[in-house]
């Protein structure tokens, strides 16, 4: 069971949920994009080798080739939608929490953190579809050398003038088939080690910093461990040229495992999984600690 130390303020979630949101960006993007550009890689001809050998290998070329800033390509949108949709997201969770009580002081059920991290699964969609198109799209032009989009401003520009907002929101469906059971996973498995690391007779709020640390990145491994599948089948459609997949993710499906085999829904695991840990770890650390200034500054809100 999950035990409330305070009242639930979904605001207060909303704002806590947006600076948590911006050092997870911070601390993760680069092995975003790695992961990215992992599983966007075109399949070899016969006789040539990979572009990338695997994770360790994208990090060398890509240092080699553009240094740093190359880790950092298409930040700006994400930081952009991030920090709303972080705070969408943990105020969708806090929503979802209160909804379920009966009374402030109802303690929630496992399965009804579940449901409350789905539904926060279903709020951020809106704002993370078109945010990860333009990701995506930013990250995967450097690596094949082809510059068509000058920035995130310009790419959202093309992107409409091209093929009008459908164009913005490709990929809306498998986002969210990818975050309702990702987020529901997200929330739960961290309210359960935020239960579990807690002493007896101690409150959340008294948890170490470690024992955050270690939570929230435990949190973000369980959350990819049931998105990447997804995360995969969503990369590849987002980035693919229009009308490539006209069924949508059933086309991107049935090419991945026909040319690449299952193994191919779990490209750029080990990218996923090496930045999953530490942002959000970042992320919790910075929830926890923006929830705790304003339940100092606002303690009845």
């Amino acid at each position: 069971m999950s035990k409330q130390p305070q009242p639930i303020s979904p605001m207060k979630n909303f704002f806590a949920g947006g600076f948590g949101g911006i050092c997870l960006v911070f601390v993760g993007h680069p092995l975003d994009t790695i992961k990215v550009r992992l599983q966007t890689q075109p399949k070899p001809k016969p006789g040539e080798s990979l572009l990338y050998a695997g994770t360790f290998d994208c990090l060398k070329k890509t240092l080699a080739k553009e240094g740093m800033k190359g880790l950092y390509k298409g930040m700006a949108a994400p930081i952009i939608g991030v920090t709303p949709m972080f705070a969408v997201c943990f105020f969708g969770f806090g929503m979802g929490k209160k909804m379920q009580q009966k009374t402030p002081n109802d303690i929630l059920t496992y399965p009804q953190l579940f449901a409350a991290g789905m539904l926060s699964g279903v709020f951020t969609t809106a704002i993370m579809a078109p945010g990860e198109r333009i990701k995506c799209l930013l990250q995967i032009q450097a690596s094949t050398g082809e510059v068509k989009y000058a920035g995130p401003m310009d790419c959202v520009k093309q992107l409409y003038r091209e093929f009008g907002i459908r164009g913005v929101y490709k990929g809306t469906a498998l986002t969210l088939m990818r975050d309702v059971p990702a987020s529901g996973m997200y929330f739960t498995s961290y309210e359960w080690l935020k239960n579990a690391l807690t002493p007896a007779g101690k409150s959340h709020n008294e948890l170490s910093i470690p024992s955050v640390l270690f939570a929230g990145g435990m949190a973000g491994i369980c959350n990819w461990a049931v998105a990447i599948p997804t995360d995969v089948l969503k990369s590849r459609f987002q980035t693919a040229p229009e009308g490539k997949y006209p069924n949508g993710f059933r086309d991107v499906l049935r090419e991945l495992i026909r040319e690449e085999g299952i193994g191919s829904l779990y490209k750029g695991f080990n990218a996923v999984m090496l930045r999953a840990f530490p942002a959000n770890a970042a992320c919790f650390l910075g929830f926890e600690f923006a929830m705790k200034f304003m339940h100092w500054l606002s303690p009845d809100v």
